[in-house]
């Protein structure tokens, strides 16, 4: 079965996400910097998939997957120590 999200919504500092499973998720807004700075409009323009969640506007797009797995933004670079 393939989980799918159903419904997207916000609050000050968390994205919740409404699971065709009955599960919701309530993922920090700090995890997605582009959300984090997006207007309340902008975020509501977002695009449902069986996959995952996309903003068109924002470039954003964001796994069901990787929201399970406990993965923020991975097209941040992280530094590493020499």
């Amino acid at each position: 079965m393939t989980i799918s999200a159903t419904s997207v919504r916000f609050d000050e500092h968390t994205m919740w996400v409404e699971l065709s499973d009955g599960r919701t998720l309530g993922v920090p807004l700090a995890w997605f910097p582009r959300l984090l700075h997006a207007t309340p409009s902008e975020r509501e323009q977002v695009e449902l998939s069986r996959v995952g969640l996309h903003w068109e506007a924002l470039d954003e797009d964001i796994s069901i997957v990787g929201l399970l797995a406990g993965r923020g933004d991975v097209t941040r670079s992280t530094e590493h120590a020499a």
